[in-house]
């Protein structure tokens, strides 16, 4: 099963909890009012004894799938939920005293107990609201039903009727809801139809369901706090309705400038920049200040999001694989930068260990890029393209920012990033060098430097390409990447393909068993039926490459539907160029944005007194090493 399907499944879950608030908005009949009243009885709470059963039949991968789901309440605090596919299942079963999750595919169950919150808990009371953001776009709805009560939920659904005029009935039991389709076949039977997906929605009532049985015995289910288990379910799915049913301020942010010590926000178009200086707990403090949101909707997008669809997926609790490579990866990184990540989690507001542990995350990304220079291009400048292909259906693009750091003691640069995200992927710094990696195989490996703390040494640490190589020729390296690193100011760069045991540099022109005949000044990097493409752009535009056919190598099909961001660094002039994606389109879809270094003087302030740890200049520059 890939991600796809898991994320369909979030999108599945998603539309069924706002079928009925969305339904209830647009329904121009009065008697569906009392049609609708099974349904009614759940969401407004009046009942606490039901069962809800759904089959959902969903074209995903090119092919018809089916999709089951089932509900069951029985009073107080407790329920039982099955969700179940060809390729996966899950169950959660909650009581009084404890909570189960069995992943019945992958013969692995997780259990919790102890105290927990009600704002973190699976409860069934006012669980809707919980589960709901107020920044997703099914918000208003929830809010509308909580605040109208048990009593005033059919007095509100009739208000809503009588207001609207989007939808038509079509019969004496079906209504058309813009595409949908909505027929009711009996009392408490629905069957919904959209587009290619047909959702069979069954409710029972309190006669027919009884008392629910005691959690069964699983002796090797892995134990967790209560807190842990249901907080990572709560906030994975009310950031998922973020993510897949954004409201007005996640789609036009408020574009706000701030200012605080040591670190600045600004926006350019569509796009944060951030510039932040100073030690690196100024410079943490100052990310947290900045950033507060974005850095938690980024903390949530990975640590319950992803954490919920990769359990799904793999049967695997995500927080321990972290854990794992967190032990495993923390003593190759600089004091520095733990010391700017422990800050960035005070000010935040979030526990410092979770913030360390989510910023080995980057140890998973994948992507493409290229270098370009003298015969290739028009003007004989080095265009260095970065392509991140990864996951825009966990929501980092809502934390997307390009930062401009000067460290104290060190050299200004630029990496384009995430709140919350301490390492680089993507980055260009004031001595004209310029880096991007692309993810291999080999996840596990992780007994090395992190990718991303690798690639922030480098930024801060090497004037060029000749010390880049060197930094990734000593240092113990994680699993296996590959990478393209260029030098502004002698036009030269490298493509490289490293794994813990061994490294390999490839330079323009040459070619190599798995990208293809070398073609004349130029690093092209990229797998599949992408890199034939990147590679016949390339050649194609021989000799005329500028900065805008630069950005159309990037475009699609080169940049993937997952396309997160892409790059166009200038290094010799100390320009760099940003597109992220938006909810529904990828970063080549979007606008380039422009970004001078020059531009930003905190990255070429002086150092101011004679404490900071060494000068920025000069070959020996690789100074604190982890």
């Amino acid at each position: 099963m890939n991600r796809s399907s898991v994320y369909w499944v979030w999108s599945s879950a998603l539309h069924i909890l706002c079928l009925v608030c969305c339904l209830i908005d647009s329904a121009p009949a009065a008697d569906l009012v009392s049609e609708l009243q099974p349904v009614l009885e759940i969401v407004s709470g009046r009942s606490e004894h039901w069962q809800l059963q759904a089959q959902i039949e969903v074209p995903i991968d090119g092919r018809q799938q089916t999709i089951s789901a089932a509900v069951s309440r029985s009073g107080g605090h407790e329920f039982d939920l099955s969700l179940a596919h060809a390729d996966y299942a899950i169950r959660i079963s909650r009581r009084a005293e404890k909570t189960l999750i069995q992943m019945p595919l992958h013969s692995t169950a997780y259990v919790g107990s102890g105290e927990i919150a009600l704002s973190s808990s699976l409860a069934p009371e006012g669980l809707l609201q919980r589960l709901v953001s107020a920044d997703s776009q099914a918000f208003p709805f929830v809010s509308l039903f909580a605040a109208s009560g048990t009593a005033g939920s059919e007095t509100l659904l009739q208000s809503m009727l009588q207001s609207s005029g989007l939808a038509t009935q079509t019969t004496d039991n079906s209504w058309k809801i813009g595409n949908l389709q909505l027929t009711v076949d009996a009392p408490g039977h629905y069957v919904v139809v959209a587009d290619q997906t047909t959702v069979r929605l069954q409710v029972l009532s309190a006669p027919q369901v009884r008392s629910l049985p005691l959690l069964p015995d699983v002796s090797d289910a892995t134990e967790l706090t209560r807190e842990e288990l249901e907080d990572t379910l709560v906030s994975g799915v009310r950031r998922a309705t973020e993510i897949l049913l954004p409201g007005p301020s996640l789609l036009n942010p408020q574009q706000t400038s701030a200012e605080v010590d040591h670190g600045r926000l600004i926006w350019r178009g569509n796009q944060r920049i951030v510039t932040l200086w100073g030690t690196p707990e100024q410079i943490g403090t100052a990310h947290g200040q900045l950033l507060k949101a974005e850095a938690r909707r980024c903390i949530d997008s990975v640590m319950n999001t992803f954490a919920v669809a990769s359990l799904i997926r793999t049967g695997r609790w995500f927080r321990h694989d972290l854990e794992e490579a967190w032990g495993r990866l923390q003593p190759h990184i600089p004091e520095r930068h733990l010391a700017e990540t422990r800050a960035m989690a005070v000010a935040i507001g979030c526990d410092p260990h979770r913030l360390e542990v989510l910023n080995v995350f980057p140890e998973l990304f994948h992507c493409s890029g290229f270098a370009v220079m003298k015969s290739a291009t028009s003007d004989g400048r080095l265009y260095h393209g970065r392509v991140l292909d990864y996951m825009t259906t966990i929501g980092l693009q809502d934390a997307a920012t390009t930062f401009l750091i000067r460290p104290s003691g060190y050299q200004g640069f630029a990496t384009v990033g995430y709140a919350g995200f301490t390492g680089s992927v993507s980055g260009m710094n004031v001595s004209s060098i310029s880096l991007g990696e692309m993810g291999g195989r080999g996840e596990g490996n992780w007994d090395g430097v992190p990718m991303a703390t690798l690639m922030r040494r480098a930024l801060e640490e090497c004037n060029s390409l000749a010390e880049v190589i060197q930094l990734w020729k000593e240092s113990p390296r994680t699993c296996e990447y590959y990478y393209v690193f260029a030098d502004g100011k002698t036009r030269e760069a490298a493509g490289v393909a490293a794994t813990p045991e061994s490294i390999e540099f490839i330079g323009p022109g040459e070619g190599h068993e798995l990208l293809g005949p070398g073609i004349p000044d130029a690093v092209v990097l990229s797998a599949g039926s992408r890199l034939e493409e990147l590679r016949r752009r390339v050649q194609q535009e021989h000799g005329q490459i500028d900065e805008q056919k630069a950005m159309w190598l990037m475009s699609r099909p080169v940049a993937m539907k997952s396309n997160l961001h892409n790059v166009l660094f200038v290094p010799e002039s100390g320009v760099l160029w940003v597109a992220n994606a938006s909810h529904d389109r990828p970063a080549a879809e979007m606008p380039y944005e422009r970004i001078a270094l020059q531009d930003f003087p905190e990255l070429f302030a002086e150092p101011q007194d004679a404490g900071e740890q060494r000068a920025v200049t000069g070959s020996g520059s690789r100074g604190e090493q982890p």
